[in-house]
């Protein structure tokens, strides 16, 4: 059944799929290009990718949270919402370090 926006729930699974798709090409090319930075192969540097991983391992270290981990379930899940969203935006930010590699690197 559709919903109001017109979504069908095949779309919204796939929809959600790309999301976990793009956290983990985040997490397999950020090593690489912060590899290829700090040698000096890769310039400029994409220093927003660096700024949302930041983000992301300082909030999982955090003790402060939006939802307190002692709330089990909801706190971890709140956890990972937003360092999923961090994540998407790391994947966005690698994009030109992406083509760099598939061409010149």
């Amino acid at each position: 059944m559709a919903r109001p926006d017109g979504s069908s729930p095949l779309t919204r699974i796939k929809r959600r799929a790309g999301v976990f798709l793009r956290m983990r090409r985040a997490l397999r090319w950020f090593p690489p290009m912060l590899a290829d930075v700090v040698r000096g192969r890769y310039r400029p540097v994409p220093w927003s990718a660096l700024l949302w991983m930041l983000v992301a391992l300082v909030y999982l270290i955090s003790p402060l949270d939006l939802i307190p981990d002692v709330l089990l379930v909801v706190g971890l899940v709140d956890d990972a919402m937003i360092v999923g969203w961090l994540l998407t935006r790391v994947d966005r930010a690698l994009e030109g370090y992406r083509a760099w590699r598939e061409t010149d690197g």
